[in-house]
């Protein structure tokens, strides 16, 4: 006689996903959050490090920018690394992405340009406005290669003649 003993063993995940998403940092979207994510931290670091501010709003102003969209890329970064925005449907992700980068590469643009011109021959914060530059031109990098699709996508492919 025979006896067949079977076991068997649960976990917390039962769709076979784990809780991180690791993947995601090797994606492009992935990679040019990381280098929004540093260069605005440098940025932010140079700023904070600099002695003497020569024009105190221009450079209050960049500060501020480079502040809110350190801790918003920051959000983003970790909501794709966790899965969170599956959890949340009720938000349409993508779009939130698209207005935050749309408004994001205006007003980094325009507080880099104002720290540019401010920052009175001080090292430190030519080189935060050189990183806010960077931080632009990725964001305008991540808009391009989210949306150009979904952009061309709307133009009409029928050869319909006129009249």
């Amino acid at each position: 006689m025979s006896h067949t003993v079977i076991t068997s063993s649960t976990t917390g995940c039962s769709s076979g996903e784990s809780l991180l998403n690791l993947g995601y940092s090797r994606t492009i979207p992935g990679l040019l959050k990381i280098g929004q994510l540093l260069s605005l931290l440098i940025a932010f670091v140079c700023v904070c490090l600099a002695g003497g501010w020569p024009y105190w709003h221009a450079l209050q102003f960049f500060e501020v920018v480079l502040l809110w969209f350190l801790v918003a890329f920051l959000i983003f970064f970790l909501m794709h690394l966790f899965r969170l925005q599956t959890r949340m449907p009720c938000i349409n992700w993508p779009l939130t992405e698209f207005f935050h980068y749309s408004v994001g590469s205006v007003l980094l643009f325009i507080a880099s340009t104002a720290a540019a011109v401010g920052c009175g021959g001080v090292s430190s914060l030519v080189v935060a406005s050189v990183f806010g530059f960077i931080a632009t031109f990725l964001m305008v990098v991540n808009l391009w290669t989210s949306y150009s699709v979904a952009c061309c996508g709307l133009l009409p492919t029928s050869k319909a003649p006129l009249g």
